[in-house]
């Protein structure tokens, strides 16, 4: 059970990013209104071109994530977002906005944790020059 674990948060996480990305550029998902408090910071996004680079960049690693390739790198990208989204969404809407940014934080910290291997020699205070 728990070596599908990894797996079934992966794939998770890969099918969110993926979809609701490629939902931007070729929208098939209704969306409702941008709400008021919402349009400030949405329109600066897309004024500055910001956005349509953040999709893309949860684009490519969410199907990273569902192919299995890059995985710590797609982790490493998708983080910040993460953070961002949680950020945004808390700061306008507070508490009740916070329950998917913060899951899709508590798969990535535990993808984060599966693949920490991986992550051992950037966390390395000193390191050898070669």
């Amino acid at each position: 059970m728990s070596r599908y674990l990894p797996i079934a948060a992966r794939i998770l996480l890969g099918l969110v990013f993926t979809l609701f990305s490629l939902n931007y550029f070729v929208p098939f998902i209704p969306t409702p209104s941008v709400p008021e408090a919402y349009r400030p910071v949405m329109f600066a996004l897309m004024a500055t071109h910001y956005l349509p680079t953040v999709k893309t960049i949860e684009f490519t690693a969410g199907l990273a994530l569902l192919g299995n390739r890059f995985v710590p790198l797609a982790l490493a990208l998708l983080t910040p977002i993460e953070i961002a989204i949680l950020l945004f969404h808390g700061s306008i809407d507070g508490v009740k906005a916070v329950g998917m940014p913060l899951a899709l934080l508590g798969l990535t910290a535990y993808l984060a944790w599966s693949y920490r291997g991986a992550y051992a020699p950037m966390l390395r205070a000193r390191t050898k020059t070669g």
